[in-house]
């Protein structure tokens, strides 16, 4: 917070951002100190015109990146419950607006629930949060095989590379120790086999990656920056796609001030399910079927 105050009077950083900035400029400028503070090429108490041109080039240049892998942990329920709706033991998965693609191995982590835990025993990583209401034992036995993973974004971040994983790094508050293991552990994930990341429109792109398999296809934050004709567009190829597919949504909340409401889409029939709600950066979920 102070350096924010300190920020707010400083001419030098009114000229980095410029005179109508985004609403998301400070973001990007605190991300992209955080980026040279990462990399030993800067301390939080340096003037900000000492590093003016990397700032102003970073700001005008890139988005802010959000790939909290918390979040998978309230997906995991919607991803085992679209599996059973759709009445297999095997699918692909496609993600969209996948950044690094950290929630597309969600198979990969373990996680813990009050009725029990689900996935491999030797990952380094490990999920938990706050239930509201409990996530059914039943849901938990099933255990889907990902037979492939596509992610599709307009700007996908390769965590394989140092730049890469310091980009997802430095948009994480400074000081927050928790989120930065659970980060650097599922970075560690990635790397070891990577999901394929499509650079690209998400309704030009989404065709062409859906086979003829059963598939679950999930967003989180990606669908609020899209156009009514995107969203309308993407709907369309699930609902022409040549194998069922469950699309696992996050959106406004019914009745709640903060957080997500859940639902899955079940094409071509194009049926919903009311799943619960959930924190945006994944600390509790309230699964109500």
């Amino acid at each position: 917070m102070d350096l924010c105050r300190r920020f707010a009077d400083d001419p030098a950083v009114a000229e980095i951002v410029g005179s109508e900035p985004a609403w998301d400029a400070p973001l990007r400028l605190l991300g992209g100190l955080h980026f040279l503070v990462l990399a030993g090429e800067a301390s939080w108490d340096d003037p900000v015109d000492e590093h003016a041109d990397f700032l102003r080039d970073f700001v005008r240049t890139q988005s802010v990146q959000t790939n909290e892998v918390q979040r998978s942990w309230v997906l995991l329920p919607c991803f085992l419950r679209a599996a059973e709706l759709l009445g297999v033991d095997e699918l692909d998965v496609v993600e969209l607006g996948p950044s690094a693609g950290l929630n597309l191995v969600w198979d990969r982590y373990r996680y813990a629930y009050a009725e029990g835990e689900w996935g491999p025993d030797g990952t380094p990583l490990r999920l938990s949060g706050r239930e509201e209401s409990r996530v059914p034992d039943r849901l938990l036995a099933r255990a889907p095989r990902v037979t492939r993973r596509v992610g599709i974004d307009r700007a996908p971040v390769d965590v394989t590379t140092e730049d890469g994983a310091r980009l997802l790094e430095c948009f994480l508050w400074a000081g927050q120790e928790e989120r930065m293991k659970r980060l650097a552990c599922a970075i560690d994930v990635v790397r070891a086999n990577p999901p394929r990341l499509v650079r690209g429109d998400l309704a030009d792109e989404l065709p062409s990656v859906l086979e003829d398999r059963p598939t679950l296809v999930f967003q989180t934050a990606v669908f609020p920056y899209l156009s009514d004709e995107t969203r309308s567009a993407v709907r369309a190829a699930l609902e022409h796609a040549p194998a069922p597919v469950a699309f696992v949504t996050a959106g406004r909340p019914r009745g709640r001030e903060h957080g997500w409401g859940m639902r899955i889409e079940l094409y071509p029939a194009a049926t919903r399910e009311f799943v619960g709600h959930a924190d945006f950066h994944g600390a509790w979920l309230d699964y109500s079927l």
